[in-house]
């Protein structure tokens, strides 16, 4: 394969990339509630779950800014919250000019929140994709006996959907020797591109289905019931749930501190 562009588990010796998987799986879902069930404006309850992101990340040997720069990629999807602060009712705070447009306070900090809430969930999640293969994923999901289908669902995109990206690595490049850049000769327009695109799509869905159909009876000529497993399961360290544990009662007190701050 010449692409994989889930490959995100970093390997380093660190004390977090050796937890049970099961204790990185409960660590970050408690995480992302705590941001979820933060109340609106809780600035410094926030603040203190962002720096132990920052912690977590450093204690990895990422690098303390590894899950800042990962998680760029997600503020696009906040799009969607954008007219809150102009569609929620409150204090006015300035208003658009030329425009009429109404900025309340409300609204920003509902934004603000929803902003904050969102990328600190994305920092969890990459922490823990970044210390932990997708095998042990997988296992630890099994181990806490998440849905089977779900689980072999999500275990054959992380297995497969590199295939996907390599069979069409393969015809982009079929179709850069087919239609190569000649000097004097003008480039096709947007609308015969757009329609070699669109046939290009339809091939790789119809290469796909093939595909799955050959993997799926390939699969089941070997024994596959449902499950994938792995050779070498983690080893179950009484450690790591002290560490969980420890885990629980810091984010209680950072939710607590939101509530009476």
């Amino acid at each position: 394969m010449h692409i994989s562009i889930l490959d995100v588990f970093h390997p380093r010796q660190s004390r977090i990339h050796g937890l049970d998987p099961r204790v990185k799986l409960l660590g970050s879902l408690l995480i992302i509630l705590t941001a979820v069930l933060l109340p609106e404006g809780a600035w410094l309850s926030q603040g203190i779950l962002f720096g132990l992101i920052i912690l977590l990340s450093s204690a990895s040997r990422l690098g303390p800014f590894f899950t800042v720069r990962r998680s760029i990629i997600a503020l696009p999807f906040l799009l969607a919250a954008l007219p809150l602060p102009f569609l929620t009712p409150g204090p006015p705070l300035w208003s658009v000019p030329g425009l009429g447009w109404v900025v309340t306070s409300t609204g920003l900090v509902r934004f603000l929140t929803i902003l904050i809430r969102t990328w600190i969930a994305v920092q969890a999640s990459i922490v823990l994709s970044a210390t932990t293969p997708a095998s042990d994923l997988m296992w630890g999901l099994n181990a806490l006996r998440f849905p089977r289908l779900i689980v072999a669902i999500i275990g054959f995109m992380l297995r497969y959907l590199f295939i996907l990206a390599d069979e069409a690595l393969r015809m982009v490049r079929a179709r850069a020797s087919r239609s190569p850049r000649l000097a004097g000769i003008k480039r096709p327009g947007v609308i015969w591109q757009s329609r070699v695109a669109g046939a290009m799509v339809g091939s790789l869905f119809l290469r796909s289905l093939e595909r799955s159909e050959r993997v799926h009876a390939a699969m089941l000529s070997r024994g596959y019931d449902g499950e994938m497993r792995i050779l070498h399961q983690p080893i179950n360290k009484s450690l790591d749930w002290l560490l969980l544990l420890g885990m629980i009662l810091l984010l209680s007190g950072i939710f607590y501190l939101s509530i009476w701050s």
